[in-house]
């Protein structure tokens, strides 16, 4: 197969310093050595608690990986898990001056690692989705003339006209969603738009609040950028566009079109669409690296910034899913991601536009696992499912500690075979109803989403080493679990497609650019009985999901 690189000189020679290659052939001679002979490609990502950097080369192998944890490096901003969590108990901001400084001390701890910035030939990266960023008026000239000498977060102290960024965790802004489902004609009608109904982590319903709360500093803003493009604009040096991929999770782009929707923007704020600037495919090169970078650490200026995208669509870059997978993230707060085959926004759940493939699409479900009948011994519970049938004798629980997003239910709820509410479970039994119980509800939810059968789960995180909770996903999927290492999958994702946007508008897919990384490892295969015991089951399911959520104060 052609090398994907090729496409990007093709007049030049082997020695051009565009010559670029990701294969394993020995390289050509020159007379001097190149500094593209060994590409370095930077994954970067601004998350809740950290900022943190991964660096591959050619052959997507790890290099260099640098952190930088907000609480206990930046503690003169005083955030908890890198939020302030306001006295309403509902509004939840980040310091956008920490994040900035995190990315000083990220490239300062590279620098002093004796980093080589001189190889990158792409960056691009990925931030907490929903989180937005305000930019003060002229602040697109500061962007444009950083002194090297000087430090980011000192160039752009006076540079937001809101220093406290409303992030994912806000839920002060159920008023502006109820405002906006009514203005695009209800609920689904605004999933059918933009791929999810109105949620108030979202980031048109926090602009709405924003402009009506704060009306002066909203008058003040030249530009709203997300977390991810506000990060992309730093290395760029000017305001970076907001991807597709991300920008689904504002409540504001038409996913089917890919532009602005005019009735969410009117609902949110007069001419919203120049504040925004128009959105861009998720593999766009944006332009190359800011000259602030190349004096101050030595990047190239024939560096490339890639769009940056939201944390979630990164992850699903990291992971590699292809079309009709499904990940399945087992870690304290579980996230599902899918590549559907159909499009089927529902009111639970979210359809964003995929990061990797222009015209598809991928879809996420929040749920947690918890552990609560075994004494904190994952060696109890293991064999608590390994006791227990299939079908757990009929018994059907529901779990959730704290208010959930998909579906929106709180509290404990169990039901024996006849569909009776009881009030308790043996603890085997519990054990296996909360497992199966969670599977039972991520797959119901898939499958209003566009989930497939024909498919593979991939598993990730801290649970997923457990060989019994992964036979039970596969049962009750009934298809095959693999389970792929990946750490930091954001940031590798993110790497991948700094390495991927190079190429793309030439024709050569994201998959063959990851093609030699790491494949997935097969752990679990359904049982020969799974699809006659747990049919019936999921129907039950649904039914008993509809009663327990008309019990739901309102």
């Amino acid at each position: 197969m052609a090398d994907p690189w090729d496409s990007l000189s093709p007049s030049l020679s082997p020695c051009s310093p565009l010559s670029l290659s990701l294969s394993l052939s020995p390289p050509s001679l020159c007379v001097m050595a190149d500094p593209w002979d060994s590409p370095v490609f930077l994954g970067f990502d601004v998350s809740s608690q950290q900022v943190k950097v991964v660096a591959i080369d050619g052959r997507l192998d790890v290099l260099h990986q640098s952190i930088v944890h907000f609480d206990s490096e930046l503690p003169e901003f005083r955030t908890q898990g890198g939020v302030h969590l306001h006295g309403d108990g509902l509004t939840v901001t980040s310091p956008v001056l920490m994040w900035v400084k995190a990315l000083d001390l990220l490239l300062d701890k590279m620098k002093t690692a004796e980093f080589d910035f001189s190889r990158v030939r792409a960056l691009s990266g990925s931030g907490q989705q929903h989180g937005s960023v305000y930019w003060r008026r002229r602040a697109s000239e500061t962007l444009s003339q950083l002194d090297p000498d000087q430090s980011l977060h000192q160039l752009l102290q006076d540079s937001f006209s809101v220093p406290d960024s409303p992030v994912w965790m806000d839920s002060s802004s159920s008023q502006q969603c109820q405002h906006l489902e009514a203005a695009a004609g209800g609920a689904q009608r605004l999933a059918d738009i933009t791929g999810s109904r109105a949620y108030e982590r979202f980031t048109g319903n926090q602009i709405a609040k924003l402009r009506q709360t704060r009306p002066e500093d909203f008058q003040d803003t030249e530009r709203i950028s997300l977390v991810s493009s506000f990060a992309a604009s730093l290395f760029l040096g000017d305001y970076a566009a907001i991807d597709y991929s991300d920008g689904s999770g504002m409540n504001l782009l038409d996913i089917s079109s890919r532009v602005w929707s005019e009735i969410c923007l009117d609902a949110v704020a007069p001419h919203l669409d120049r504040l925004l600037g128009a959105p861009l495919p998720s593999t766009s090169v944006l332009g190359p690296v800011s000259s602030y970078f190349v004096h101050r650490y030595g990047f190239s200026d024939g560096c490339s910034v890639v769009a940056f995208t939201g944390d979630n669509p990164a992850s699903l870059a990291g992971m590699r899913l292809q079309p009709g997978d499904m990940s399945v993230s087992l870690g304290t707060s579980d996230t599902v991601f899918l590549w559907p085959q159909q499009l089927h926004p529902a009111l639970e759940g979210h359809v964003f536009c995929n990061p990797v493939e222009r015209e598809e699409y991928m879809a996420l479900l929040w749920e947690r696992i918890r552990n609560r009948c075994a004494g904190g011994s994952w060696e109890v519970f293991s064999a608590a499912l390994r006791d227990t049938p299939l079908g757990n004798h009929g018994n059907i629980g529901f779990y959730f500690d704290t208010m959930e997003i998909t579906p929106a239910a709180v509290g404990v709820h169990r039901f024996d075979s006849d569909d009776t509410e009881v009030s308790s479970f043996s603890d085997q039994l519990e054990v296996r109803a909360l497992v199966e119980g969670q599977f039972m509800s991520r797959r119901v939810h898939a499958e209003r989403l566009g989930f497939s059968m024909r498919t593979r789960v991939l598993a990730t995180g801290g649970a997923s080493s457990n060989k019994e909770i992964l036979q039970v996903l596969s049962d009750v999927f009934n298809a095959p679990v693999f389970t792929i290492d990946v750490s930091n999958s954001a940031c590798l994702g993110s790497a991948y497609r700094a390495a991927h946007g190079l190429v793309s508008e030439s024709g050569v897919s994201f998959f063959d650019v990851v093609k030699n990384a790491p494949e997935p490892q097969l752990v679990a295969t359904p049982h020969p009985a799974a699809q006659e015991v747990y049919a019936p089951m999921l129907r039950r399911y649904r039914r008993l999901e509809e009663r327990v959520l008309k019990q739901r104060p309102t």
